[in-house]
């Protein structure tokens, strides 16, 4: 029998339309013929709407988490609004060796460069580091710089740059890894119990957004305690699937290091029904703090590849991500051609072409999922060749590599997705001309490049599976904005539709959220539809979708959130 009947509402399984869905022991159940017994839980829908959970296909949770523990300035709109925020928060903490933050809006001064003495002024006697959103720029105040001794003759590191001014100085602002690591290889790191407090912090955030499973697409050794840990506890509140973050320098000392993580990650998670206790929205200390780390599944696996077995375990650890190049908006996106502002430049590539072919093709071999951002043409051309030498020199296995972000793509290299079985991951919130677009992406393409961006409905007509992220805490978590934007490529203020002809249907956009994202994790066969035996991983809408303007998805509320038949919002 049934313990939770669902009724009254619209209820889409993500094939097809249903009247009632019953539960049994947390998965889907064929109701009852007789209707509802004594002791089946009624969820009246009151007209809403209930159909699978979203999931995350790219996310960093803990640093998004993290972000509560410092100076609040995500939404400052203003460079004076940060250092008020930095002020106060400085104040109210003044046994802090550091301050520490994220994240800021780089589009808010022009070129995103920010000058230390902003920060100065609000904290002069304490060394100040800010995440911008991006993740692959920090904004350093004059002790900050001074403590990691950078100074007008520190040369450029070789993976980053450092911004100077016109009399070679340091401005305040450091562009990807190596130059961001100076600073934030000082930081002091964060305890196991306030880790945890951050995963407990993202799951709320999740939840509330009716999200049930996350790909962490940034992860360094140590978290994997963290996120045990939190799910011990009962404090993690979605499925989690662990990226470890490649390093070009290192990668070859790592592969062993993963493989035995993933086997204690195997050997160590709870699953969903095996919490302490639900989780509701509301120890010893790890190398280095998720601030201050680079951003960079399902089963253990015996070495060499196999294919990927879907667990109902809450934390898994089977991809490997890589970071083929930086970020168009910071000049370090590897392009074919040179950035219109930049004429010398082409980006910064974080691996040359043939080491990352190596490296994917290596850990491909050792049974890992492959998980590559990719944002410029080039980066992404890279990517494509990586995969096409792990596919020609490796035994076939149902291998699903991703590559994340997808942002400009060459004509030619477009139909090699779908040949080479790639996934293509979106962040559909990033499909819009806002301010970053207009400011700072846009000017560096020029109009032309610019309008090859996201080319979400070209891949899938070329039968390309799709799944959708957030790149949370880079842009906002929430799938139902992500949907409005990917169907009508305008931004919430409505502004005329850019690049019009690559926006997805509303039930394309929503199964890139829900199945597209199941098939990237492997777990279609358990997850992603809502079919009698999968798990009950729901998420209860108060409208339906397709009954709502457009420009309005945003505005339909998530009423409920069940992570197999357990409420978590």
């Amino acid at each position: 029998m049934p313990d939770l009947l669902f009724t009254n509402g619209t209820i889409w399984t993500g094939s097809g339309y249903v009247e009632e869905l019953a539960v049994s022991g947390g998965r889907i159940a064929d109701p009852a013929p007789d209707g509802a017994a004594a002791d089946v839980t009624v969820i009246d829908l009151e007209g809403g709407f209930l159909m699978p959970s979203f999931g995350d296909g790219h996310a960093h949770p803990l640093f998004g988490g993290l972000e509560a523990q410092g100076p609040q300035i995500k939404d400052k709109t203003t460079v004076e609004e940060i250092v008020a925020e930095v002020a106060r928060y400085a104040a109210e903490n003044p046994a802090l060796e550091w301050i520490v933050g994220g994240s800021y809006d780089p589009a808010i001064v022009k070129g995103g460069e920010f000058d230390a003495r902003w920060l100065d002024a609000a904290v002069p006697d304490r060394p100040v580091v800010l995440r911008a959103y991006d993740y692959h720029t920090v904004w350093c105040n004059t002790a900050a710089l001074e403590r990691a001794g950078i100074g007008p003759s520190t040369p450029d590191p070789r993976l980053g740059w450092i911004v100077r001014r016109h009399d070679g100085s340091p401005l305040g602002t450091l562009r990807e890894w190596h130059a961001c690591d100076l600073v934030l290889d000082l930081v002091p790191t964060k305890s196991l119990d306030e880790l945890v407090e951050g995963l407990a912090e993202a799951s709320g955030a999740m939840a509330a957004a009716g999200i049930t499973w996350v790909q962490d697409a940034w992860v360094e050794p140590y978290m994997v305690e963290a996120y045990l840990e939190a799910a011990r506890r009962g404090r993690l509140g979605f499925r989690a699937n662990l990226g470890f973050r490649a390093d070009p320098d290192t990668w070859t000392a790592q592969r062993a290091r993963f493989s035995a993580l993933r086997a204690e990650v195997d050997a160590r998670s709870v699953a969903a029904g095996e919490q302490p206790s639900p989780v509701r929205h509301a120890g010893s200390s790890p190398p280095r703090s998720p601030l201050t780390a680079r951003p960079d599944t399902p089963l253990q696996q015996d070495s060499g590849p196999r294919r990927h077995a879907a667990l109902a375990k809450l934390v898994t650890a089977n991809t490997v991500k890589f970071f083929a190049d930086g970020v168009i908006e910071g000049g370090t996106a590897a392009m074919l051609e040179p950035y219109v502002d930049a004429p010398h430049s082409c980006g910064m590539p974080v691996w040359e072409p043939a080491a990352l072919a190596e490296a994917v093709a290596a850990f491909d071999a050792d049974g890992f999922q492959v998980h590559i951002h990719a944002i410029g043409d080039s980066g992404v051309r890279a990517a494509l060749d990586a995969i096409e030498r792990a596919v020609r020199d490796n035994p076939a296995w149902d291998r699903r590599p991703v590559i994340a972000h997808t942002q400009l793509v060459a004509p030619d290299d477009l139909p090699r997705f779908a040949e080479l079985g790639v996934i293509a991951n979106f962040e559909p919130l990033w499909a819009q001309l806002d301010p970053l677009q207009t400011e700072l992406t846009v000017p560096r393409l020029g109009p032309d490049r610019a309008d090859l961006q996201y080319p979400m409905e070209t891949l899938r007509a070329l039968d390309t599976a799709l799944s959708f992220g957030s790149d949370w805490p880079v842009s906002s978590q929430e799938p139902l904005l992500g949907v409005q934007i990917a169907t009508t490529r305008q931004t919430v203020d409505g502004t005329p539709a850019w690049t019009p002809g690559e926006r997805l249907s509303l039930e394309d956009a929503l199964h890139a959220y829900t199945a597209g994202v199941a098939y990237q994790a492997f777990a279609e066969a358990d997850r992603g539809t809502l079919e009698p035996g999968k798990a009950a991983d729901l998420v209860w809408l108060s409208a339906d979708p397709r009954r709502v303007d457009p420009l309005e998805l945003r505005r339909i509320e998530v009423r409920g959130t069940w992570l197999e038949g357990t409420p978590t919002f």
